[in-house]
This record gives structure tokens, C-alpha cells and sequence, in this order.
């Protein structure tokens, strides 16, 4: 625990309590992690300035610890409050930039010799797991503090809500391979290709209608130009959707068959 012997006895006349000099424990390993102390309450003063000691009056309220932490080198900042609760300390620690909060629960006794508070080296019992419990659950992660800060833009959001979602994708991205039914030579093994494609997106056209394809002409055939012997032109809207109601061609050459009536046509009985 180099540095933290020295913190100690410089704030020895202000640690007066068990929670005293857990805040001083905890306020060193904040300080280990890349911060320094601005100063207490939840404001920020024209006194403010970064130092690894702890402001005077900080143990001034033995129930509630405010202080307040910016990185260095870096403006992220961090506000730490400690309560007492029964023979507890409980500390919260809120990243202002990111406003991701943490907090961790240290038992009073079970990390502090009352008795002895003047003397460093019995004043704390556990080091090592007081130590891990705030590292662990107090203290964010230097790679995941540095990455949310660095999604986090000015206005608060992050850049993963700032992906564009008006954009369609593509139906059919091109590393997404599509699939494909071989066709032996038994014909049964074609049967159902429709159903496996129903938009038809291989060769063949599918048993439905493809939103994004509605409304286009087929290839090599525009009824709004007229069908001969069917529909004029301009009967159907260009761009409109229209299904063939017979086969699209040309007529068979010569007279439709019934222009000739067969004999004895006249007869209404026949």
C-alpha cells in the first residue's frame, strides 16, 4: 500500500472514526486508478485543484462523505459519496461524464481496529480484501472507462444510436449466401421450389409478389403500349401492375373459327 501510509499521517488529526479512515482508504484507491481530488460537497468551487491529498474539512459530517475526482491526464469526472448506515459505510460513485454509477459496501468492523486509529499499522484488518472489494466493485475498469467515454459524444448519446436506420437493407447482401435447389434429372425433385422461394429470387419467379418489384414492367413486355386485337394503348397507366388475362402474342393467322357456323346453325333447336 506504498503511498497511502503518508496520506494517512498527513490527515491523521482530521480521522477521528472507524468511517474516517475507511474514506481515506478508499479515496487512495481511487487516486491509484488515474484521479485526483478536486475537493468536497457536490459543487464545484474557484479553490478547486487536482491533489492526491484529501481537501480540509472533508471528515467535517461523520454520517455523509462527499468528494469529487477528475482523471489525469483527461475532464472525465467522478463524484464519491459515502453513508453511514448501522456499522457500515456505504459508497456510491457516479462517472459524470457517462453517468454509470457504482457502489460497494465496506463492514466497519470487519476492516477497522477502532482502538487503534492513530497507528497505521493496526488501524486496518483485511487489507487485501478491502482492497479487491473496491477495485472490483467500486472502480470502473480503466479499458471499459476509457471506451465509454470515447462513445459518449457531448450531446449524451452514443455513437451506436447514432447509426443511420433510414437506410433499407439489402434483400440480398452479397456475402449472404442464397440458396440453391440442383435440379436432377428427376423432374419430382423441382416440385416445391416455389414454396422453398417464395419471392423468387433465382431464376424462376416465386408464388409471391415482391414488394420492392411491384409496379415495374416485365422484362420485354409494357402494357401500356397496347396488346394488338386485346387492349389499345394507354390503357394501362404506365408502371401499373397488370396480369395477363390471356397469353401475351400475337394471334393465330386466319379467321377465328367462330366466323364459320356449322351447318344447320340457324336451327334455334340445335
Amino acid at each position: 500500500m506504498a503511498g497511502l501510509e503518508l496520506l494517512y499521517s498527513c490527515c491523521g488529526d482530521a480521522i477521528s472514526c472507524p468511517q474516517d479512515a475507511v474514506v481515506c482508504f478508499v479515496h487512495w484507491e481511487v487516486v491509484k486508478s488515474g484521479y485526483k481530488c478536486l475537493g468536497s460537497g457536490d459543487e464545484a468551487l474557484s479553490s478547486d485543484k487536482k491533489s492526491e491529498l484529501l481537501p480540509s474539512g472533508w471528515s467535517s459530517n461523520k454520517e455523509i462523505y462527499t468528494l469529487r475526482y477528475a482523471s489525469e491526464p483527461g475532464d472525465a469526472q467522478l463524484l464519491l459519496k459515502a453513508l453511514v448506515v448501522d456499522s457500515a459505510l456505504v459508497f456510491n460513485l457516479m462517472n459524470r461524464s457517462t453517468q454509470q454509477r457504482s457502489d460497494v459496501i465496506v463492514n466497519l468492523n470487519e476492516h477497522v481496529e477502532a482502538g487503534h486509529l492513530r497507528t497505521f499499522d493496526r488501524v486496518y484488518k483485511d487489507v487485501g480484501g478491502l482492497a479487491a472489494a473496491v477495485r472490483s466493485q467500486l472502480l470502473p475498469s480503466r479499458d471499459k472507462r476509457t471506451q465509454a467515454e470515447r462513445t459518449r459524444r457531448p450531446d449524451g448519446r452514443d455513437d451506436d444510436n447514432l447509426r443511420d436506420t433510414t437506410r433499407v437493407p439489402d434483400r440480398h447482401p452479397r456475402h449472404a449466401a442464397q440458396p440453391h435447389w440442383p435440379e436432377p434429372m428427376a423432374p419430382s425433385f423441382s416440385v416445391g421450389g416455389t414454396d422453398l422461394d417464395p419471392l423468387g429470387s433465382g431464376s424462376g419467379g416465386g408464388m409471391m409478389a415482391d414488394p420492392l418489384r411491384m409496379g415495374y414492367p416485365r422484362s420485354g413486355f409494357d402494357p401500356s403500349g397496347g396488346i394488338p386485337d386485346i387492349l389499345p394503348p394507354g390503357a394501362v397507366p404506365p408502371g401499373a401492375r397488370f396480369d395477363p388475362f390471356e397469353p401475351v402474342g400475337r394471334r393465330q393467322p386466319g379467321p377465328d373459327p367462330d366466323h364459320l357456323p356449322p351447318p344447320g346453325y340457324d336451327n334455334m333447336f340445335m
